[in-house]
């Protein structure tokens, strides 16, 4: 485990938070450019090595009830990860001329015709894209998939 002061030390080394200590002994870090209203990506940093990362947004990782994954037991690579991860699902998405998004959250779906849908995290919903035409919006993640296994795609 990691001490607090080396988890400092690598959550410091992201230039894109901002540190604001708390109650406790306790560090918060936000990240100010955030998409969303969810600012706080580092939450209750404490002490004795505990603390909290923002990751309701990334579906690979199980959350508690505010979104938040445990840190406690994380290595330097996993708590880098983790901490990448966070900030870009919080960072504002940008769109080109062509209406397409880049640097979202997206995955790739094909049927067994070969056609292709994009499923897209924008902001706090999920949605599908046919090329530039755009075929559902979903409110979860879990959602969006039921609804592409339905259709008969598979994530590729």
């Amino acid at each position: 485990m990691l001490t607090f002061e080396e988890k400092l030390a690598i959550i410091e080394s992201f230039p894109e938070l901002t540190r604001n200590d708390v109650s406790l002994g306790r560090v918060n870090f936000h990240y100010q450019e955030s998409s969303s209203d969810k600012k706080n990506v580092v939450y209750h940093l404490h002490p004795n090595g505990n603390g909290f990362v923002f990751t309701a947004f990334l579906h690979e990782y199980e959350t508690d009830n505010k979104g938040m994954v445990n840190i406690r037991e994380y290595n330097e690579e996993e708590l880098r990860t983790l901490i990448s991860k966070s900030i870009r699902s919080l960072a504002p998405k940008k769109h080109l001329n062509t209406g397409m998004i880049v640097d979202a959250e997206e995955e790739t779906w094909t049927n067994r015709d070969n056609q292709t849908l994009t499923l897209i995290q924008e902001d706090d919903m999920w949605s599908v894209y046919a090329g530039l035409n755009l075929d559902g919006v979903f409110t979860t993640y879990n959602e969006a998939c039921s609804y592409l296994e339905e259709e008969g795609f598979k994530r590729v």
